[in-house]
């Protein structure tokens, strides 16, 4: 039997069919653009999900992947508001997760409900959907009054494949509405931003079936009517897919932003901090994230001035070891879109530290690792100040195909990690394991979602540690001159 497992992220949407063991059989995807019509506006019209969606699915149908499946996974962007009249229809395009516009209703909320962190674990930041609805309220009135349902992205998509309303745990804590711990809605925070539960769509856990496939759509791909399950956030999805199911697993994430993910089995909460805590995408499970908003994309960046956008120059120019360049005064402070974890902070600003006549481009491009590995490592105090425990770390993401990169993460954080098989495929396959769940025994998530093979160990090496200890300390009090 087959399943799959569609993600809808910020630049594309990507759909995979998978067998019970998690190889990929097919895959397709479609890329996806962003709209900023306004200095901090990030913004998708929702419909261009549904024509991503309907294209890679159209494909694999017409290879006649879709033949065998027997349940479809949703992931998705997290975060997003996507406001649905009394019709189902779209009121305005989808404020996304990296739109900013909201700060001051941030503030407004925290107001409203002073226990807001309390419930949620988090700070409400303008990345979450609550702040983002609140500012439809007050700005754009007469389209708030036509909302009946707010839905994240990947559960419009879900409404248009089944016709139901549903969420899984893992996306809907990350709206600011949820009381975290008791994985269910919190009235109080919903009636800060005019609404109710009746505009909330059903919370499921993520291997639960919450409709089926609608006829027309079977017919048209050439597969049966299938369940589709609640599925998760796409980095809950993405740790499902790398086999991150059980406290004191974690993975770190290097891809155009970064993330420590970390199950945990209770709920724990660093808010002052910056720490996300969310429940994950099974049962009785949550977990803890730190978030840091350039990670790989500041290496790109580098290469688009440096390298004409030549990424693997620079790799390449550093050589296998980047020891030689540990003793050289070069800093890179990461925060080129601001910061996340553990600073809350979207006006700081990333800069170069230290540069000499001497310094070279290799100096430079070491310096770029080197910030990224140091902002994981204030992720990391922060996970360890709230009492989150990391037994064993996976990485993924497309940076870490950069073995001197994961070695020096490696050595900055004092801890071994592993970088795995399969990590690129990231949280398409996560969504398609929760599909199989929903098929098989919901107690043996270990054996069905188990860790992909290693590919390679990175021990940290104590010398290296101490050193960059001392040089973490450094870039610490140059990013508090700001």
């Amino acid at each position: 039997m087959h399943y799959v497992g569609i993600d809808i992220g910020t630049s594309g949407v990507k759909t995979i069919v998978c067998d019970a063991s998690g190889r990929v059989i097919d895959s397709e995807s479609h890329a996806l653009s962003v709209s900023s019509l306004h200095p901090k506006w990030s913004e998708q019209n929702p419909a261009d999900w549904w024509h991503a969606i309907d294209y890679t699915m159209t494909a694999l149908g017409g290879r006649g992947s879709l033949k065998k499946v027997k349940a479809i996974g949703l992931a998705g962007q997290m975060h997003g508001a996507v406001l649905i009249d009394g019709e189902g229809e779209v009121i305005r395009p989808a404020i996304l997760w990296n739109d900013g516009r909201s700060e001051q209703q941030c503030v407004d909320l925290m107001a409203a409900c002073p226990d807001a962190t309390k419930i949620t674990g988090n700070l409400i930041m303008p990345g979450f959907t609550a702040p983002k609805v609140r500012w439809v309220r007050e700005v754009e009135p007469d389209n708030f009054a036509r909302i009946s349902k707010v839905l994240l992205p990947k559960d419009y998509v879900r409404y248009l494949l089944t016709g139901a309303f549903a969420s899984d745990m893992s996306d809907a804590a990350g709206t600011c509405w949820m009381d975290t711990q008791q994985r269910d809605w919190s009235d109080e925070l919903l009636a800060a931003c005019g609404l109710s539960r009746e505009n909330m769509p059903e919370l499921v856990e993520g291997p639960a079936s919450t409709g089926v496939l609608s006829k027309h759509l079977a017919e048209q791909w050439h597969m049966p009517e299938v369940q589709v399950v609640g599925g998760a956030g796409d980095n809950a999805a993405g740790a499902i897919g790398s086999g991150i199911t059980e406290a004191g697993q974690a993975m770190i994430s290097l891809g155009t932003s970064g993330v420590i993910f970390a199950v945990t089995d209770r709920f724990v909460a660093n808010p002052d901090a910056a720490l996300h805590s969310f429940c994950h995408a099974i049962p009785d499970k949550w977990h803890a994230m730190s978030v840091h908003l350039s990670a790989a994309s500041c290496l790109q960046w580098f290469a688009n001035i440096a390298a004409a956008g030549d990424v693997q120059t620079l790799l390449d120019e550093l050589g296998d070891s980047p020891e030689p360049a540990l003793e050289q005064n070069c800093y890179f402070i990461p925060y080129l879109s601001g910061e996340r974890t553990p600073h809350n902070n979207p006006s700081l600003t990333g800069r170069f530290c230290g540069l000499t006549h001497n310094t070279s481009r290799k100096d430079m491009t070491y310096a770029v690792l080197e910030g990224v590995a140091f902002s994981f490592k204030d992720g990391l105090q922060v996970m360890q100040d709230a009492g989150v425990t990391l037994d064993s770390v996976s990485v993924i993401g497309g940076g870490a195909r950069s073995r001197v990169w994961r070695q020096l993460i490696a050595d900055v954080l004092g801890i071994a990690i592993t970088y795995r098989k399969g990590g690129e495929v990231g949280p398409a396959l996560g969504a398609a394991k929760l599909a199989l769940l929903n098929e098989y025994d919901k107690t043996d998530i270990q054996r069905l979602c188990p860790v992909p093979d290693a590919i390679e160990q990175h021990v940290p090496n104590k010398s290296r540690y101490d050193l960059l200890n001392r040089r973490y300390g450094v870039f610490k009090e140059l990013a508090q001159q700001q």
